[in-house]
């Protein structure tokens, strides 16, 4: 017997999708009626949910295998919102048997379905009047339909222009409406690929390409909307270059002054991308232009216009090398694509990738060579970390330990840091334990300060590791800790050291309940509970009695504490 109404969405997953402060929110919104079903398909939800304003609200899946969007800020921001929870809530209500295939855009369609032609299509002009989207989208189809290549052309990057101005500078809450105009321009132009007007398509992609760029000064586009239409329209642009084929050596020259003046990436590796339609003619051209850019470069680095052969570029070295780097990867020249990369090397960095690229690429000893070089040549400076301990391991690896000891050494003296010290403890043992402590102490009785930490925190850090815990609380009591590490310290000596960790709690709870908040209410609330174990109980009810009327108006606090 088939069991009626059973929830289409299980309540305990909304709830751990959501969180429990969202999900509540989001169980108002259901029980006010702000959720209008639009559609449910058998794996699909559509909704409107009223809220701030309308949003478009998708789950996806049944049961406990629940996936979707919304269109608030709150999705973008944090994933799965309170409109999506409403939206379940509300789809469970209909039931899970009963509901595939309604909705309410099933009865718009039905309806629609019983009216006339002439009808519909005043109906369709009626919203294209209110709506310029709309109205732009449909002009534009109409266009292409009838119109010559000249007139069509005309008509839509005219029509690329007025969607892609922006006049004054948007924040990220106007840039959605902008850039849906845009994409409707884009998904206009995106049809006349598959048919005889593909080589218009490339053209217009060309200028919208161009014309979005210029736009991205006059637009906050911190939720990446602008990245999305240049993509699109590079999408365009590739797919009706592999329509219609154009002469390589030209396609070649085009892509390649695009890739260097694309400050954006979106025609990185374009290369590689086009890679079929430019065949081998339009390759080599590539990488002629790229070879004779490289030859010509400055010592200087950055992004510089220059003249390559008869092709104007904006010249970028990274951006070049990376093309070179495709075309020795392709040919299999693994000496040509360390040489590409050992032409510059201006900073520690770029010795510690180049070192690991060697070893990634089974060249142990030019590894170690090239980061043993690059540690000499940057001697007087401040050591890299990441270039110091590399180096370090492949130093250890070929059974040099004393060299890698004396880069960490170096390094330590600078930076000290716990996991240095860790590093030096396994290669050196015990004395060299000693001599870090050591170097610690003179640096703490000193008041010098590490790039990174107080010698005194990473005395702490050391002596907690090490079990030592009268000689981290005596560096406490002396020169303070850090919060955090002080709450570490707390949390294990409860049983060696009672009232350090009494005081440390004490002023611990207090901060958290000051700071309010239901979180902090219930980390105080644990730590009261942990602090009943540490004092006689007569002590701590007094503790607590003192609490209550310190916190009477923190309602909420009182209410775990108790």
């Amino acid at each position: 017997m088939t069991v009626k109404n059973r929830p289409r969405f299980d309540v305990d997953a909304l709830r751990e999708l959501a969180g429990g402060k969202v999900f509540e929110r989001g169980r108002a919104y259901h029980r006010d009626g702000q959720v209008q079903i639009l559609l449910i398909e058998p794996e699909r939800v559509l909704a409107q949910v009223a809220g701030t304003e309308d949003y478009r609200t998708e789950l996806r899946g049944r049961g406990g295998t629940i996936d979707g969007a919304c269109s608030c800020r709150a999705f973008e921001d944090h994933g799965f919102c309170k409109h999506m929870v409403a939206t379940g809530l509300t789809a469970n209500d209909v039931g899970a048997d009963e509901a595939d295939g309604g909705g309410a855009l099933v009865r718009i369609r039905d309806h629609l379905k019983q009216r006339g032609l002439e009808e519909l299509v005043d109906m369709i002009v009626g919203l294209a009047e209110q709506d310029p989207a709309l109205f732009r989208r449909l002009d534009a189809a109409a266009t292409a339909r009838h119109e010559d290549d000249e007139t069509l052309g005309k008509r839509l990057r005219q029509a690329i222009d007025i969607a892609t101005r922006t006049r004054d500078y948007m924040d990220y809450r106007e840039v959605p409406a902008w850039a849906a105009n845009v994409e409707a321009t884009l998904d206009t132009i995106g049809a006349l690929v598959s048919g005889v007007r593909a080589g218009l398509a490339c053209e217009l992609a060309d200028h919208a390409l161009d014309r979005i760029g210029d736009a991205f000064d006059e637009i906050d586009d911190s939720d990446g909307h602008g990245m999305s239409l240049l993509e699109c329209a590079r999408d365009i642009h590739l797919a009706a270059v592999l329509k219609i084929r154009p002469k390589p050596i030209e396609l070649a020259r085009q892509l390649f002054a695009r890739e260097m003046a694309d400050g954006y990436g979106v025609f990185d590796g374009a290369v590689r991308r086009y890679a079929d339609v430019l065949g081998e003619a339009g390759l080599a051209e590539y990488r002629r232009l790229a070879t004779a850019a490289w030859e010509k470069e400055a010592p200087s680095a950055g992004r510089k216009g220059r003249q390559v052969e008869d092709v104007e570029v904006d010249f970028d070295r990274d951006q070049v090398m990376r093309i070179l780097d495709f075309f020795a990867e392709r040919d299999g020249d693994l000496d040509t694509r360390i040489a590409l990369r050992a032409r510059h090397l201006s900073s520690q960095q770029d010795y510690h990738g180049l070192a690991k690229f060697c070893l990634q690429h089974g060249r142990e000893e030019e590894a170690l060579r090239r980061a043993e070089e690059g540690l000499w040549i940057f001697e007087d400076g401040r050591p890299d970390a990441g270039l110091v301990n590399f180096t370090a391991e492949l130093l250890s690896k070929a059974g040099r330990k004393g060299d890698a000891e004396a880069h960490l050494w170096r390094l330590f003296r600078k930076q000290p840091s716990y996991e240095l010290y860790t590093r030096l403890s396994e290669i050196g043992g015990e004395a060299a334990r000693d001599q870090a402590l050591t170097l610690l102490e003179s640096k703490q009785a000193s008041g010098a300060r590490s790039f990174w930490d107080s010698p005194t925190n990473l005395l702490i850090r050391i002596w907690i590791h090490e079990k030592k815990f009268d000689a981290a609380w005596a560096a406490v009591r002396k020169h303070g800790a850090s919060a955090g590490l002080t709450d570490e310290l707390a949390s294990q000596c409860e049983g060696s050291h009672p009232a350090e960790v009494l005081a440390v709690y004490t002023m611990r709870v207090d901060h958290l309940v000051k700071s309010g908040g239901s979180s902090n209410y219930e980390q105080a609330a644990k730590l009261v509970v942990r602090m009943a174990k540490l004092r006689a109980r007569g002590e701590h009810v007094a503790y607590v009695l003192a609490l209550k009327k310190q916190f009477e108006r923190r309602r909420n606090f009182i209410k775990m504490l108790e």
